[in-house]
């Protein structure tokens, strides 16, 4: 990446409260954008549609969540190898990690957009999903997989400018491909009555508006960080290096999703009013979750380069500056939300069961929220130090196989939806004291090999000064 670009940070120099904020704000507001549009889906199908296709599009966010957690996983690897080649300066590595990212966004975009379309009904059909919303629900999820490429490339390649500290043109990006959406969601929906149909369409033009601006900044920068488009290859040693942080992260994010189809399936046999009042809580819900999950990138971010420049203490500094804002943040939000919930809630329908049982899962989920970016935090520190599996497996088992094991055989003891989302917090209490304790021996055993390998002198290695 070439240095000194107006949109950059330099992560490795610098106070570091304001460059955090600089970072991580930015970033905040992307992802609120983009729950925010993804509500407007909802509040349109909503308001314009049945309450059969409101159930159909919200009961497949976590199935979509899933598939893509697998690949997205990917991005948090190119994420990490290009933030540490940065933080060494070596600008080849730089280049062949722009150049493989992007290379594989497209292949394995390509490869998910058939499995989607191909299995679409079938992976409805195993969540339990109700005959009245199966149909739509089954084109909701083809249309939407038919555009995932799209998907790819944009979250590829604002993962490569976030390495290098750029949030600021992801958001304009997403801004812009995000108005278009709302304005396309509403004259599909509402004028054409194109239902579930124009909610997909909608987001497939948007996603590839997104994903056009993303390349064009990538091959508008200069230096070593430019896309060049014929250059554009897999190179096998640094797709190993992606890989070996990707694929754990990936199924980490899928952990997640998995256990998150299971508690759908779960939802799925209270009924319609419970899948809508789900799909509009998860969707509130969301936006307390990007608040903690912009902190979950600097986190990676910032770690990595200081982990790549050989700034241990500050690499340290920027770790606990990231979990407290996380878990600042996100308290807020999650509170301010509950309390003002119901109101929020008849926005997405307002039939009272909806927004009842759309109350429930706000009050479970975001009142100890904090505890969801403890759990994440301190997984990013550990994928910033190059650990990516030892947190994929903590999540494994104190997610997915807690969860699964949750609905089967505790939920039935006591068949509500309190008992079903009270898994959620349990879950990221036991995740976050593994991942604690993970990261404190990494780290500590990194301050070990660095001091043995300087001199005991004055002007000891800037290292351990920064």
């Amino acid at each position: 990446m070439a240095s000194g670009s107006k949109y950059q940070i330099d992560m490795c120099h610098g106070p570091l409260f304001s460059e955090i904020l600089l970072f991580a704000v930015p970033l905040m507001v992307t992802y609120i954008m983009q729950v925010l549009f993804s509500a407007i889906d909802l509040a349109v199908i909503g308001r314009f549609g049945s309450a059969d296709s409101m159930a159909a599009v919200g009961s497949c966010s976590p199935l979509i969540t899933f598939f893509l957690s697998l690949f997205f996983g990917l991005s948090a690897g190119a994420n990490v190898v290009v933030a540490n080649a940065i933080g060494a300066r070596e600008g080849k590595k730089i280049s062949r990690a722009v150049h493989t990212t992007m290379a594989s966004a497209l292949w394995s975009g390509g490869i998910l957009a058939v499995i989607g379309i191909l299995f679409a009904r079938t992976a409805l059909v195993w969540m339990e999903t109700p005959p009245e919303v199966l149909p739509k629900g089954t084109l909701y999820l083809q249309l939407y997989f038919a555009g995932v490429p799209l998907v790819f490339f944009y979250n590829f390649g604002a993962a490569i400018l976030r390495a290098g500290g750029d949030t600021r043109r992801p958001m304009y990006f997403l801004l812009v491909a995000g108005a278009a959406k709302v304005l396309i969601n509403l004259l599909l929906v509402s004028v054409f009555e194109l239902d579930v149909a124009g909610v997909a369409a909608a987001t497939v033009i948007a996603n590839g508006i997104s994903s056009v601006l993303v390349m064009n900044a990538l091959r508008a920068a200069k230096g070593s960080g430019r896309l060049v488009l014929k250059k554009l290859r897999i190179h096998p040693e640094t797709l190993r290096d992606i890989l070996k942080i990707g694929i754990p992260a990936g199924l980490q994010g899928s952990c997640f999703g998995l256990s998150n189809v299971v508690i759908q399936s779960a939802v799925n046999s209270f009924g319609p009013a419970a899948m809508a009042g789900n799909a509009a809580g998860i969707s509130l819900e969301g936006i307390v979750y990007v608040g903690g999950n912009a902190f979950y990138f600097a986190a990676i971010s910032f770690v990595g380069q200081n982990y790549g420049a050989k700034k241990y203490k500050r690499l340290l500094r920027s770790f606990f500056c990231c979990l407290a804002f996380s878990c600042g943040i996100t308290t807020v939000l999650g509170w301010g939300i509950c309390l003002a919930g119901r109101p929020l809630l008849s926005i997405y329908n307002p039939d009272r069961e909806v927004i009842e049982c759309g109350m429930v899962r706000l009050k479970y989920m975001l009142i100890p929220y904090m505890l969801n970016c403890t759990m994440d935090i301190f997984s990013a520190g550990l994928r910033g130090l190059g650990h990516s599996f030892k947190p994929m497996l903590a999540t494994l088992t104190g997610v997915c196989l807690f969860r699964v094991a949750w609905v089967w055989w505790v939920l039935p003891l006591r068949r509500t939806m309190e008992m079903l989302f009270i898994s959620y917090p349990i879950s990221w209490i036991l995740v976050s004291v593994v991942n604690g304790l993970m990261f404190y021996f990494v780290l500590r055993g990194l301050f070990r090999q660095a001091a043995h390998s300087v001199p005991e002198a004055p002007g000891r290695h800037s290292a351990l000064r920064s």
